[in-house]
């Protein structure tokens, strides 16, 4: 007996490792630089690796909030067992591993919970409505509010109206008070998170207000850096600033996408006494792996047959995008972030009258996404009705 469940915890480990390798080469690996590889601000390659590694520091430092939901909220009154976990993630990562061949951004977050849910009910379990109901909200929400705002942004920054140069440095400081704002496992007690913002704060020795004078602190700090640095070189700090924000959006994916993939392993081996982290590790160095080796074809696709990008609207795309896959974060549910970036690049790219965005390859796209929710939950359901038949 302990043979034959020492193999099935292997196997669901190896089928972890395959859903986070799928995830970094087509979802965290490729959407976060993929703006700025379209304003050739960095090469396809050097994107890869850069956002490997900042994938691998944020499934550490943030990935347990998604990943609790993914383990164990989706479903109610029955706990994933080994074979369960396995079914569901082969299946959400065969269906991602072909649209990273196919060079289709097939969304991660629909696989996954769409096989997720579709194993649990097949085993007997509950829906968990109230979670499905925070999850569409965000889900429809994301197309409208991300590329809506990346459209707002980019018409402002590439019109007359305003004057680019404080526009900017307003846009980073903004930028830079949400960072304060964002939790880290490092600087909260076990099990626990806490901003920057909120630790400096309490040290202040004013009460409620010393997060918010901490975010109004790092936003000014950023915004005066970003506007010195566009005086002096304009389009090196347009460059520069393109590149911080696809590092805070790489490293928002792998808080985000490491759930996907060792979510449905927590229920199982929590039995066996392996702590949380240890599983964010071991995915996030999945998710560094399929970045490096997968990732420069869906960072391709997705920077030169979306639309075309310049700085100014890569900037536009990329700050909605992070503040959506923070939000995801922060209240632990699965996002894909195909449908961020995608979104986020539609919205900008027709801020210059509809130049370069293609309907044909978007019509696609959300095709993809919803085929693959879709074709997740039954293949879910199926398979595992199956195998448990068979056994």
């Amino acid at each position: 007996m302990v043979l034959v469940t020492a193999a099935t915890l292997v196997v669901a480990a190896a089928a972890s490792l395959f859903m986070a390798w799928s995830i970094g080469a087509g979802s965290s690996g490729s959407t976060p630089f993929a703006p700025a590889v379209g304003a050739n601000a960095i090469s396809v390659m050097r994107a890869g690796l850069v956002v490997g590694v900042l994938g691998l520091l944020g499934a550490i430092l943030q990935g347990a909030n998604v990943t609790e939901a993914v383990g164990t909220e989706l479903i109610g009154g029955v706990t994933l067992t080994a074979v369960a976990a396995i079914v569901a993630l082969v299946t959400a990562a065969a269906l991602v591993a072909v649209g990273v061949f196919a060079g289709y951004p097939i969304a991660t977050a629909f696989t996954v919970t769409g096989a997720v849910v579709g194993v649990g009910l097949a085993m007997g379990g509950d829906p968990a409505w109230p979670k499905y109901a925070e999850i569409a909200t965000l889900w429809v929400l994301t197309p409208f509010v991300g590329g809506g705002v990346a459209y707002g942004v980019a018409r402002t920054l590439i019109g007359d109206s305003l004057p680019e140069r404080p526009l900017t440095a307003v846009l980073a400081g903004l930028v830079g008070a949400i960072l304060a704002n964002v939790g880290f496992a490092l600087l909260g007690p076990a099990g626990e998170q806490a901003s920057v913002a909120a630790v400096l704060g309490s040290g202040l020795g004013i009460g409620g207000a010393g997060a918010p004078a901490v975010s109004l602190a790092v936003a000014a700090l950023v915004a005066v850096a970003v506007y010195a640095d566009l005086g002096r070189d304009r389009e090196g700090a347009q460059r520069r600033f393109l590149l911080a924000m696809g590092g805070l959006v790489a490293f928002s994916a792998g808080g985000s996408q490491v759930g996907l993939a060792i979510g449905p392993l927590v229920p199982i081996f929590s039995e066996v006494g392996v702590p949380v982290w240890a599983l964010l590790v071991g995915g996030g160095v999945g998710l560094l792996a399929g970045s490096w080796t997968g990732a420069p074809r869906m960072i391709k696709a997705i920077s030169q047959d979306y639309a075309s990008m310049g700085p100014r609207r890569s900037i536009s795309a990329l700050i909605p995008s992070f503040a959506i896959a923070q939000t995801a974060v922060a209240f632990g549910i699965p996002v894909s972030f195909n449908e961020i970036i995608v979104s986020a690049i539609v919205g900008a790219g027709y801020a210059a009258g509809d130049a370069g965005v293609s309907r044909k390859k978007m019509g696609y796209t959300v095709l993809a996404w919803i085929g693959s929710l879709v074709g997740a939950f039954a293949l879910g359901f199926v398979v595992f009705s199956a195998v448990d038949f068979a056994l």
